[in-house]
């Protein structure tokens, strides 16, 4: 069927579609969105959008259960949501295959944190497989489906942002026919009450055993022979890194990154003079290579935190520059400029955080576009921790310190919302606080490219389905004090607020706009009168991109604005005039 350039989320989509998988569920995250929007072009495949990880875990085990081949993907961080069902999953085993794809995001480019999935799997007792460019990512989603039916247990696949994102040539085949495997009624196998789990936990350890010995045999591990002076093992990235900096040295290629091929490490270690461990993050493999009694070099070489890359290996390793380096025509070795993320022009949420600001009061936050808000010049946020944990977190400021009631707001988007802010409510109406709960409402997963969910009224294929009111929801769960206000309308906004949070009972306040990317409807763009304009930077603190302080005088970008109007409201001046459509 030829070649093509795929990345490897497009990669990994293929292979789910090629291995015969059924059904795919995830939540997007990046650096593994695409994975599941690639997916859904396929109509052999039942895609879906899940409220979060474990339920999109959960969906997919029951499917799996069921008899069907199965996918699921999600971040990094994303695998702590999942953690539960995942653990157990492992005792319970599988029927049709299941593959659970865990991106990881070295660098931080899009999270906030750095965590190593690698300890899942062995915390999990699953075996994990790690791709090193887009052809090994959807090969390898069919050899995890063929490892988790032959040895009846979840396998996951380990990808990171290069990965995900970068592209490479990929030969593309036929679809495999996956009959659905029968159903049948185990409850010792797939009920895991302590009795019938103490015999599961036995064949854990049995498969454990079984799955070490195909490690050092499977073809997905291999040496490659070169100069023995040096030899390095590697995954993931880090090969095409090594490969690139240290054409000349011999490699121990690691591709079932858990558990780890020992016999043939010994070998490769036997046959080299100095040996060395690459892999970002943390020394996964390096600590259980020295557990072995072998001597290797890793982070004393290399960094716990950020990413490597191919001048880091030369450096470390060889002591040297990578060399040959392509000259592009119009380059300049001049350090690119940085460009700081910002919320876009006409973004709902910056009234949000303009106001929360000067109200003073302390925000507990969450995951979203709207996390920007702790940013210069709006400050407006004060913690963000993990999906969820602004209104829970929120309770917990006011029940920690008592100086902090009725000044504490937790704000959380859409999408966050059914992921993880359901439970948040109930806690709050359950153990008696008076927290503000904001739930920012752009009708979309905004953060990540917008994907539907349970309010948005679209499935993942975009078919038309229920939309969950979240305001109902929130009665549903006890709160009395619901309401909905304009983030466009700063005075509205901010009665609103300053109503709710002093209300001294549990209340929500749903502040409803669509994306600004999303809303096309004309609203007319602003100019600065710069006769009647003084120059007092008040619509600077909206950090609005559109808006900016030239030479002479402040200006509109009539390109960025979206003619939303915010600045509008805060110039005091009269200053900042409708001056057409845009």
């Amino acid at each position: 069927m030829g070649k093509v350039l795929m990345t490897g989320n497009e990669a990994i989509a293929r292979g789910a579609f090629e291995a015969g998988v059924r059904f795919a569920a995830a939540y997007p995250g990046t650096p593994s969105t695409e994975i599941l929007e690639n997916i859904a072009r396929y109509a052999e495949i039942d895609a879906q959008w899940s409220c979060n990880e474990k339920v999109a875990l959960e969906v997919g085990l029951g499917a799996a259960l069921a008899g069907s081949r199965v996918l699921v993907a999600m971040k990094h961080v994303g695998v702590n949501v999942a953690a539960d069902p995942l653990m157990t999953l492992s005792y319970t085993g599988i029927n049709g295959g299941l593959v659970l794809v865990a991106a990881d995001d070295p660098g931080m480019h899009s999270s906030q944190n750095e965590q190593d999935s690698r300890h899942y799997a062995r915390l999990g007792k699953v075996p994990m497989l790690e791709p090193s460019d887009s052809q090994e990512a959807k090969d390898m989603v069919a050899a995890a489906l063929d490892l988790s039916e032959e040895f009846d247990t979840p396998v996951m696949l380990k990808s990171s942002t290069r990965i995900s994102h970068a592209q490479s040539l990929v030969a593309l085949g036929d679809r495999r026919d996956v009959p659905v495997k029968p159903y049948v009624k185990d409850a010792k196998k797939y009920v895991m009450i302590p009795a019938f789990g103490r015999l599961r936990h036995v064949v854990v350890e049995e498969r454990m055993a079984r799955l070490r010995e195909l490690a050092d045999r499977s073809p997905l591990n291999r040496i490659e022979w070169r100069d023995r002076s040096v030899g390095v093992i590697c995954a993931g990235i880090c090969y095409q890194y090594v490969r690139e900096a240290l054409p000349e040295a011999s490699v121990l290629k690691i591709g079932m990154c858990y558990p780890l091929p020992a016999g043939l490490i010994k070998e490769f270690a036997a046959g080299t003079e100095k040996l060395y461990v690459v892999e970002e993050l943390d020394p996964f493999m390096e600590e259980q290579i020295k557990a072995m009694g072998i001597a290797v070099r890793g982070k004393e070489l290399f960094p716990l935190v950020g990413e490597i890359s191919p001048n880091m290996v030369a450096e470390k390793i060889a002591g040297r520059a990578l060399s040959g380096r392509l000259e592009v025509p119009g380059h300049s070795d001049e350090p690119i400029p940085m460009r700081p993320p910002v919320l876009c022009p006409g973004c709902a949420h910056r009234g949000v955080f303009y106001i929360l600001r000067k109200l003073k009061l302390v925000a507990s936050g969450d995951i979203g576009c709207y996390t920007l808000g702790c940013l210069p010049p709006l400050e407006g946020m004060d913690t963000c921790i993990c999906m969820g944990a602004s209104i829970s977190g929120a309770l917990g400021l006011e029940k920690g310190n008592p100086d902090l009631k009725g000044k504490v707001v937790g704000v959380i988007g859409d999408s966050t919302f059914f992921h993880s802010g359901l439970t948040g409510i109930a806690d709050i109406v359950y153990n008696r606080g008076t927290v503000l709960t904001m739930v920012l409402d752009n009708r979309i997963t905004a953060m990540t490219g917008h994907q539907h969910h349970p309010g948005s009224g679209k499935t993942l294929k975009g078919d038309p389905t229920v939309a969950i009111d979240i305001g109902e929801v929130c009665r549903a769960l006890g709160v009395k004090r619901v309401s909905e206000v304009d983030p466009y309308d700063l005075a509205a906004l901010e009665k609103a607020i300053r109503t709710e949070v002093s209300a001294g009972e549990p209340s929500v306040l749903v502040v409803r706009r669509p994306c600004a990317l999303l809303d096309k409807s004309a609203k007319g763009i602003y100019y600065i009168d710069t006769g009647k304009c003084i120059d007092c930077g008040l619509c600077m603190k909206l950090g609005c991109p559109a808006i900016s302080r030239g030479d002479e005088a402040m200006a509109v970008d009539a390109v960025l604005c979206t003619g939303c109007g915010v600045c509008v409201q805060v110039c005091k001046k009269e200053a900042i005039v409708k001056g057409g459509q845009s």
